[in-house]
């Protein structure tokens, strides 16, 4: 609707009071106001309605029952506050107000107004940022806690390592947890830490108001939490509490107990692993002697009894016997055709009228023929004995007086391997005039024994 002019709008009043709150909402999104309490009352809806004022003016608050609940302090007329909330318009009324999300005695809102600036501040600084986090390690052998020596934070620690992980060794830097000699004890203690020894640290306490935390919200200890050398955990007071200090360590609990459970493996499910790891170990173990016997077996399949070579040996002795025994005879068949022959020749061409030319020659010719058949006589003797001695070369009898033996068991078998044999037993050597009965003395490699290497050559020759 336009005004009688023509050029401004004409509002209801509720729809002013609509766009009043919503400039109002959005230039005064989130404020911090400090001032007195006053008409505090509370309906039955359980919402806090109340003024706030100073010397100079006043204005209406409002806090609803679903942030009123996680107040810390028991709101009554007179006390001086800090609130946080949003400045808005009660519409149905015209009302200015601010509707409240959170609210504080004066001392400790300031409290929070510095720590929420200095989080702002190591929060720019990246000393927050989740890429500076180191682990923890995975089964710690040394733990250093920072705390009050008679606090219940130490009791709820210690108990929660006894029942999870008793083996974890736990040096105590005590310290003061709160007061003017809290934020000297614990810097120092953070210098200590490193030469206990320890994997981690741990900086804790149990609840208490925002002052009495304090401590841990002192721009120096975030900096030497986040500057320590080992890896730290930080749980100060409870589940809804929080310290800069926890932003920049390495890790943030909840309580005290929960950092204990944080940093301590279970040690009944490492017992279960390491069965676990056990059986697995075991079945492998058995995996590789099965391989190992199967591989064995084979092994001992590929083996040849010697006694079959030796045979072989003998049937092959044999049989270059024969060949040879052969071969002698007929070259002195050979010879005596030869001679045969060259008789007859000889006859033949001997006609009476040529007696008296090969008469004279007939000396010279037999001499000759005489020498011929000696030194061919000669060469077949000498190739006749090099046979021989190729013969008794490889012959099994002269394998044994050259000083080898075939070695047997009790039960006749031949002995091939140390591997079954043991001290004490009795075996049969074969030698070449005989054999002996002996028992094991020593058992040994076979280089130890003799001094000298397998298959070094004896000094004897053909």
């Amino acid at each position: 609707m336009k005004s009688p002019s023509g050029g401004q709008p004409i509002f209801t009043v509720s729809e002013l009071n609509r766009h009043a709150r919503l400039l109002l909402e959005e230039r005064f999104n989130l404020v911090w106001v400090r001032g007195e309490m006053s008409n505090f009352r509370r309906p039955g809806s359980g919402h806090w309605y109340f003024t706030l004022k100073d010397e100079q003016g006043q204005i209406g608050c409002a806090m609803f029952i679903n942030r009123n609940r996680q107040a810390r302090m028991q709101p009554r007329d007179g006390v001086e506050v800090i609130i946080r909330g949003r400045v808005s318009l009660y519409e149905a009324r015209g009302n200015y107000q601010i509707i409240v999300d959170a609210i504080e005695p004066a001392g400790e809102g300031a409290l929070r107004i510095a720590f929420e600036a200095l989080k702002d501040k190591l929060a720019a600084e990246g000393m927050f940022a989740a890429e500076r986090k180191r682990a923890l390690p995975a089964l710690p052998s040394r733990l250093a806690i920072i705390s009050s020596a008679s606090g219940a934070a130490l009791r709820d620690v210690l108990a929660v390592v006894r029942r999870r992980y008793p083996a974890l060794a736990v040096t105590l830097l005590p310290v003061a947890v709160q007061g003017d000699e809290a934020e000297r004890q614990i810097l120092r203690a953070l210098e200590r830490a490193p030469a206990t020894s320890a994997d981690l640290v741990l900086l804790t306490r149990g609840g208490g108001s925002l002052e009495d935390l304090w401590a841990f919200n002192l721009e120096s200890v975030a900096r030497a939490v986040a500057a320590c050398p080992l890896p730290t955990v930080v749980a100060i007071g409870h589940e809804t509490d929080f310290a800069i200090a926890e932003f920049t360590a390495d890790l943030r609990a909840g309580t005290p107990s929960a950092a204990a459970e944080l940093i301590t493996p279970d040690s009944t499910e490492l017992g279960a692993a390491l069965l676990g790891r056990l059986a697995q170990l075991h079945q492998s173990m058995r995996h590789q002697l099965a391989v190992s016997r199967h591989r064995l077996g084979a092994s001992h399949a590929r083996l040849r009894d010697p006694r079959e070579r030796l045979r072989q040996l003998m049937q092959r002795a044999d049989d270059i016997e024969r060949r040879l025994t052969h071969a002698l005879g007929a070259m002195s068949e050979r010879t005596r055709l030869q001679v045969e022959r060259l008789t007859d020749m000889l006859h033949a061409r001997h006609p009476r009228h040529a007696l008296a030319v090969y008469g004279r020659e007939l000396p010279a010719l037999a001499t000759r023929l005489n020498s011929s058949m000696q030194t061919h006589l000669a060469r077949n003797r000498r190739q006749a004995d090099a046979l021989f001695r190729t013969l008794r070369a490889v012959s099994p009898r002269m394998l044994l007086e050259r000083g080898y033996g075939i070695v047997e068991d009790a039960a006749g078998g031949a002995v091939t391997s140390t591997i079954n044999i043991t001290v004490g037993e009795k075996l049969r050597v074969s030698l070449s005039d005989g054999a002996l009965g002996v028992a094991v003395e020593e058992i040994a490699p076979l280089g130890s024994i003799l001094g000298a290497t397998p298959g070094e050559p004896d000094g004897e020759h053909d």
